[in-house]
């Protein structure tokens, strides 16, 4: 299967978020071929989840996997330590205050 490059996906992403009214932002512009992807989401309440792409051996295909959660801070962390492993990597921060990320829509797994 032929895979988008992380350029293409990002700027989808983004574009979706947008037609949702959900603000987002890139943090962190990666490779724009093949970088891996993290999704922090900002409840803009001193909380944040972290998201990375992941596939699911037991359903065979590619799901949105919670990487860390709670405070702000300890969640940036979380990233910065990613970063160290990566310098490639892409990190998008969408605000949201009801939570909505929509990784879990169709097409963006």
């Amino acid at each position: 299967m032929a895979r988008l490059t992380s350029r293409f996906w990002v700027d989808a992403y983004l574009a979706r978020l947008r037609f949702a009214d959900i603000p987002a932002f890139v943090v962190t512009h990666g490779d724009d071929t093949g970088g891996a992807v993290l999704v922090k989401l900002n409840t803009l309440d001193g909380n944040a989840v972290l998201y990375q792409r992941s596939f699911d051996l037991m359903t065979d295909t590619r799901v949105w996997a919670e990487l860390a959660s709670g405070s702000e801070p300890d969640v940036d962390e979380a990233v910065a330590r990613q970063r160290g492993f990566d310098p490639d990597l892409w990190v998008i921060e969408v605000e949201d205050r009801a939570g909505r990320h929509l990784l879990d829509q169709e097409g963006l797994a």
